[in-house]
């Protein structure tokens, strides 16, 4: 979500005039070089303050504190798409809390290489995947008052989605993982599981593993986590046992298919490490929230990241796992939310990609969700089909 960065200059007994870089915005090349502009101005302060300033090295406020180092860099400001997973904590029979990370994002590494011509649709591996006809998208399975769905709303609403092969979920709550299985077999498509809770993976495999009732041949994958890197959560080291022990439990109920974590487009990039965490590269990454893509540009953009994402690590097969604009809401730079311009960029997004290496945000507009103006009011209004039917 839209997230404003303090930079923090701690400065040591010597006044310095230090460097502050929260100017410092990467613009995507539209086709081979990935531009950077850093704007740079200094502050200078007493000795043993903290001085406060904004991403465009304006004082803000200062307290006495000792410092007793410089901090690294602060990190490039960068928007955060409304997350999958944020309703408050409920009774049994509702949608559990899990808050939205911010969507602020570290400056790459000045010695990331610069992008290559990305190819004019994108497919990824196809050995990992054995039906490339059709998109993904991803469902969350909560009414409009943050309660559970009943299987028969789910049924009604995933036999609604057409031409899509693939269905991403986020976790395993409200006994969920059954009944959308089903629905999504008898759509003849493939689901994306998820385990979100990283800190009870093994319950949470477990409970997967009692809702597939021993039959794994639906389930395309299984992600671990949301963006916990990218809203600092979690460090690599984190995921990575998360990743890891999930497997093991996993393999131990029978499933032998991909284990992957989630994470940003610009996360994974600026943290390597997540390269090897999983079977594929699984990103999010959203044109809305950079500001300066139209929705028509949209599958372009993602593309170009995807593309900077699966040459950071190393070639591997990269899934976006989260990519979509929303219909309505306040206007970010060149982004505006309008029905018009969620299907042009949905268009734009399925002409650049081919398969299961794109999965659509959202299925359904999200009311359960909660808003605010810092996200320019978009939260409910991802969904490329409007409202869920089951719901009218």
């Amino acid at each position: 979500m839209k997230a404003g960065l303090l930079s923090i200059a701690a400065l040591s007994a010597v006044a310095l005039a230090q460097p502050q870089h929260g100017a410092h915005r990467h613009r995507h090349a539209k086709k081979q070089a990935v531009e950077y502009v850093t704007e740079v101005s200094t502050v200078t302060a007493a000795a043993n303050e903290v001085v406060y300033v904004d991403q465009y090295g304006n004082k803000i406020n200062g307290q006495q504190a000792q410092a007793t180092s410089a901090p690294a860099p602060a990190p490039a400001a960068y928007s955060a798409p409304p997350q999958e997973y944020q309703p408050p904590a409920p009774a049994s029979s509702q949608a559990p809390a899990y808050s939205a990370p911010a969507y602020s994002a570290p400056a790459p590494s000045s010695t990331q290489a610069a992008q290559s011509a990305a190819p004019s649709s994108y497919s990824g591996d196809d050995s990992s995947s054995d039906d490339k006809s059709g998109h993904g998208i991803s469902y969350s399975p909560y009414n409009a008052d943050k309660s559970c769905k009943t299987k028969d709303q789910i049924d009604e609403d995933i036999n609604a989605l057409e031409g899509y092969t693939h269905i991403r979920m986020y976790g395993v709550d409200c006994d969920q993982v059954g009944p959308i299985v089903t629905a999504a077999k008898n759509k003849n498509m493939k689901v994306m599981a998820g385990i979100f809770n990283i800190h009870d993976v093994e319950t949470e495999a477990k409970t997967l593993a009692q809702g597939v009732n021993g039959d794994w041949s639906a389930i395309e994958a299984v992600s671990v986590g949301n963006e916990g890197v990218n809203n600092g959560q979690y460090g690599v080291g984190d995921i990575k046992y998360a990743v890891d022990t999930a497997k093991s439990c996993l393999a131990a109920e029978g499933y032998d298919g991909p284990v992957v974590t989630v994470d940003t487009f610009i996360a994974i990039i600026n943290n390597p490490g997540l390269c090897d965490v999983g079977d594929f590269v699984a990103a999010n990454c959203h044109a809305f929230f950079d500001g300066g893509v139209t929705a028509e540009k949209s599958g372009k953009w993602v593309l170009d990241q995807a593309q900077r994402v699966s040459e950071a690590c190393g070639g591997k097969r990269t899934v976006i796992t989260e990519a979509g604009w929303p219909s309505k809401g306040s206007p970010n730079g060149e982004a505006v939310p309008s029905m018009e311009n969620q299907k042009a960029a949905v268009q734009d997004l399925k002409d650049h990609f081919t398969g299961a290496d794109m999965y659509l945000f959202t299925a359904y507009n999200g009311y359960w969700k909660d808003t605010s103006g810092d996200t320019y009011g978009v939260e409910h209004y991802w969904g490329v089909y409007g409202d869920c039917p089951s719901e009218q």
